[in-house]
Order: structure tokens, then sequence, then C-alpha cells
């Protein structure tokens, strides 16, 4: 293909672009307005570097099974480099409860589970050192874009390449990577194409702070109180990451505006972690020491944007990709995972058609295909979140018995079959980490008798299944934390 290929943004959707398309011999060249990474080591680029186009960038992140195996199978030698760069490797079994452990048989299967995990300016700093060495990629930073080249035919935008702050045009394929902060839709609306979009709040912040391990400290063993969990009004998860650092995130819904404010304190933060046994053995100051503010993350929202509606292009020579085109909840840490398959499905486009309208329509059935499936079941899963932290907060409220039915199914049996039968878990994970639709799982009969089998069994029989206690009830860790209870929801006249 002679056709230059110019990919805006140099965050992850970007990068992982051009790794597709360099790799294969393609002419790329990557425009970030952002300044290069500084001088220096993985402590030095998540102390100093600037990167005013990644909101999140400082924020927990594991980068899931899916992301991973794009790395080990086409560039293995990009593998190595993160792992000498100190990003760790968690496997399937390394998660497991001690009770589940015991039953656990491997499985050559189990190889294709396992989670990359670092500090997200480590993985970005790597991959953007090896990407920048490939022959065919060029990297600018500090360009600034401002417009699309092209004009509209037929009711189709013709991209023809990007207009530069500073007059240059540069001609091309265009792929937008440049993430939530994308201009690329108001571009298109003023040229009269409206990009259809679905969108709705996840109802939730986040809150992360990031910690480093003492000398001759190791991380905690797997216990019986998981790093990661629910207590309805505050999620957790510990997020293990390189040379000894890792960091919590704390995700409180928006209802809970009190707890939400306080926990930017860092006294508040770590007071909240010291309650919940699951991070408390995490954040003991014996054991490490806090190496950052609290970051916090607002605008959480699931967005759809079709850029092919009923089979008919509304650009050609156009890719968005990345948080611009789909993002959801970044709960699951799937948003790296998104940008890594759609920037490979980007070079499996150009590589498998030609025709530019064909292209468009081919990429977009793609993005469908590989996405979609996990997107609903976010916003699904967000919207019964929601539903539940206003629930909590009225006091009136009781719940139908189709509410019942349905919440029993997914603690009495969902939860508890997954929890005590490994083969089932490894099912259930195949769909997590973006390996095959997240919901096939449950669709296939054996699994389904099995969850159907855990429903029948008397709850004396499978106590020891069910969760321990993640920590105190929300009265509780008000009172603990030192949140004023005159600021509860409820008395300040929330919706609930």
């Amino acid at each position: 293909m002679d056709q230059p290929i110019l990919i805006v943004g140099a965050g992850m959707a970007g990068l992982f672009t051009a790794l597709a398309l360099g790799s294969r011999g393609h002419a790329v060249t990557v425009l970030e307005r952002d300044p290069p990474p500084p001088a220096g080591d993985a402590d030095t680029a998540f102390a100093d570097w600037n990167r005013r186009g990644v909101g999140h960038l400082r924020h927990s992140h594991a980068f899931l099974a899916r992301l991973r195996s794009i790395i080990v199978e086409r560039h293995p030698a990009l593998m190595q480099r993160l792992k000498d760069a100190g990003c760790q490797e968690l496997t399937f079994a390394s998660g497991l409860s001690p009770q589940v452990a015991q039953r656990y048989r491997p499985q050559p299967i189990d190889e294709t589970l396992t989670v990359l995990t670092s500090r997200r300016t480590t993985l970005e700093l790597v991959l953007r050192q090896y990407v920048t060495e490939l022959p065919a990629v060029a990297l600018r930073s500090g360009v600034n874009v401002s417009g699309l080249a092209g004009e509209v035919r037929d009711g189709t935008f013709v991209c023809e390449g990007l207009t530069l702050e500073d007059g240059e045009v540069l001609k091309g394929i265009v792929v937008d990577a440049a993430g939530r902060s994308t201009n690329t839709f108001d571009w298109l609306a003023e040229a009269g194409i409206e990009v259809p979009e679905e969108a709705e709040d996840a109802g939730i912040l986040y809150y992360t702070r990031h910690y480093r391990l003492r000398p001759g400290m190791a991380e905690p063993e797997r216990g019986t109180v998981p790093g990661a969990g629910d207590l309805g009004f505050i999620k957790y998860g510990v997020f293990p990451a390189d040379n000894g650092c890792f960091s919590i995130t704390l995700a409180v819904p928006e209802i809970e505006e009190a707890l939400r404010k306080a926990v930017m304190k860092p006294e508040v933060f770590d007071a909240v972690c010291a309650q919940m046994p699951g991070i408390a053995r995490w954040t003991d100051v014996e054991r490490s020491e806090p190496v950052s503010k609290v970051f916090g993350m607002g605008d959480l929202r699931s967005r759809w944007r079709e850029m092919a509606p009923e089979g008919r292009p509304l650009a050609v020579g156009l890719f968005p990709i990345g948080d611009g085109l789909v993002r959801t909840n970044p709960l699951y840490g799937r948003g790296c995972s998104f940008a890594a398959v759609t920037g490979e499905l980007v070079a499996q486009t150009l590589e498998a058609q030609t025709d530019p309208t064909a292209r468009a329509v081919a990429f977009s059935n793609a993005v469908r295909g590989e996405l979609r499936p996990y997107y609903e079941d976010m916003r699904t899963q967000d919207r019964a979140a929601i539903k539940r932290a206003r629930n909590a907060l009225n006091a009136a409220y009781r719940p139908s018995f189709k509410a019942k039915v349905m919440k029993s199914f997914t603690d009495d049996a969902i939860a508890i079959a997954i929890r005590r039968d490994p083969d089932l878990l490894r099912e259930f994970m195949r769909g997590f980490h973006m390996l095959e639709d997240s919901r096939a799982w449950l669709k296939r009969p054996s699994n389904g008798a099995k969850v159907l089998a855990a429903w029948a069994t008397p709850r004396a029989m499978k106590r020891k299944w069910y969760p321990v206690k993640l920590g105190p009830e929300r009265g509780e860790m008000l009172q603990a934390v030192g949140v004023d209870p005159q600021e509860d929801p409820r008395r300040l006249g929330f919706a609930v």
C-alpha cells in the first residue's frame, strides 16, 4: 500500500496502531500534541511525564489477557522489553483463592489467561520506544492538528489527510487515536456529517493512589479476602505494578457525594483502605509507603459511535479508534485492550481491502463484532450498579420479587458455582479477558447445568463458598473515616 498513514495521538490506541501497521512495513507518521517523555527510567516517566491529553495516565491499570496475547504472539521482542522494565505477569493460578487453589488442576489454556501489570507510564514508555525504532514509523511530538483535509461527496466525507495548526497539510489515510478529547466528530459535524452515538454516565468516580513496597518487603500472598471487591457504596481494587510499585483504586458512586469528596484527602483515602482487609495488608505502613497524591477521575461515560450506520459509511479514508470511538467504564480495564484490538483491526482492514468504501464498512463491522458485546455487558452492569446505589440510600426501598430472584441467581448460583469450580472460573475468565464473548460461557449447557446445580444446593451445604466480609457496612465506614453523617445524601435531599 503506497498511501501513507497519519495517526493522531501517541497514547495507547495510537501506539498500538502504529505497532500493528509499522511492523507490517506500512509508512506511518504519528502526530502527538504532548511533549516526549523525559529522559530516564520508569520512575522518571511516572513522576515527570506531562501527558495532558491522557487524564487517566496515573490511574491504576491492568492489561488484560487479550492485549497481552497480541504482544506475545506478534511482538515477542516487545514482551521481553516490558519484562526487562519490571512489568509483571499474573497467571490464572496466582489469582485463585486458597480454597479454589486446592481444587485446581493446570490446563494448557491457562497461559492465555495471564495478565500484564505495570504503571501505565511504564508500559506506554516502553511501547513508545519500541514503536519509534520501527523503520517505517515516524513520531512527531508537540504537533497540533487543526482539522481534517477533504470534502463531502454524496453524503460521505472523503478524508484526504490532516491540516496542522501551522498551516501544513499532510496527505494520507487518517487514524484518529486522540482519545476522549478528539475533535474529529466536531470537524465532521462542521462539514455536515453527524455521527450517531449512544452515551450515558457510568454513575461512578475513580480515586487512585500509588504506593511502593519498602526495602526487603514483598507483595502479600493471596488470602481469603480478595484484593478487589464491591461493598455497594464503594468498590476497591489492588493493582500490582512494576519495580516494587502498586496502586489502589477506590470507585465511589456519584450519589455518595460526601464520601467521594472526602476520599480525595490522602489521610481519608488511607483510612478507607485500612478498613478493608483485602487491601489493608498492602497499605500497612510496615509493608509499603504512599508515593503519590490521590488522583481523581470523573466524566466516566459509556459511548458508542457508529461510523457506518446500516452499512453506509459516513467517512472514508478516516478511522476513529480507541476512546474516541468506543469507551466503557474502566472498571474491568478494557480500554487499553480495546485500543490494541482496534489497532490490529485497522491494519487487517487496510491489508484486506483496497476500496475506501469497502474498507470503511469492513472496519465498522469488525469493531462491532469484536467490541459490542463488552460494551453492552458493561453498560448493563453500570445501570444495575447505579440502581443499587440509589436503593441503598432509600430507607423505604423494598426489592420486588423479580429483583430478589435475580439477586439470588447472581449471589447463590453464578457466584457460588464460579468460586467452587476452577474449570468454570476458567470459562468465565475467558470472557472477562475478551478472548470470547463475555456472555458465551453461561450459554453453554454444561456450564448452565453447574450454575443451576449450585442454585439448587441448600445454603448450609455451600456456606463455605460465600464470600468473606470485605469490609464494614456503609454507616460504619463513614464513621470510621470521619465523614460527617450530616452530609449523607438523604439529608442533603439527594434524589434517591
